[in-house]
């Protein structure tokens, strides 16, 4: 099993990553609408989304609707790969726990 991936674990991206890995293949997201979802600031969402996008865990497209600038937010296959091999260490560590703790209550029991 893989570690934790030092990108994602940081507690925002973490969030963002959880949320776009929730979306089916191909769909995207709004930037507006995610940085609502994660109570973030224009700058400090666009900061985390770089270090993402440089990563290629995620694929912002920015275009214009109605003459108005809008940007989308997509995971991609790499992210997904990254996000479900990041879960699969964290779980490996919560089941790690768990059976030291049980066999420590056996011991002790």
């Amino acid at each position: 099993m893989a570690g934790l991936d030092n990108i994602i674990h940081q507690t925002t991206r973490l969030r963002i990553m959880s949320s776009l890995a929730a979306l089916d293949a191909g769909e995207q997201v709004d930037f507006v609408y995610l940085r609502g979802l994660m109570k973030l600031t224009d700058g400090n969402l666009g900061a985390h989304l770089s270090k993402l996008e440089n990563a290629g865990y995620i694929k912002i497209e920015k275009t214009f609707i109605e003459r108005k600038p809008r940007t989308f937010v997509n995971i991609t296959g790499k992210g997904r790969d990254a996000f479900s091999e990041h879960v699969g260490a964290l779980k490996e560590i919560i089941n790690s726990e768990k059976r030291q703790i049980h066999r420590g209550s056996k011991q002790n029991g």
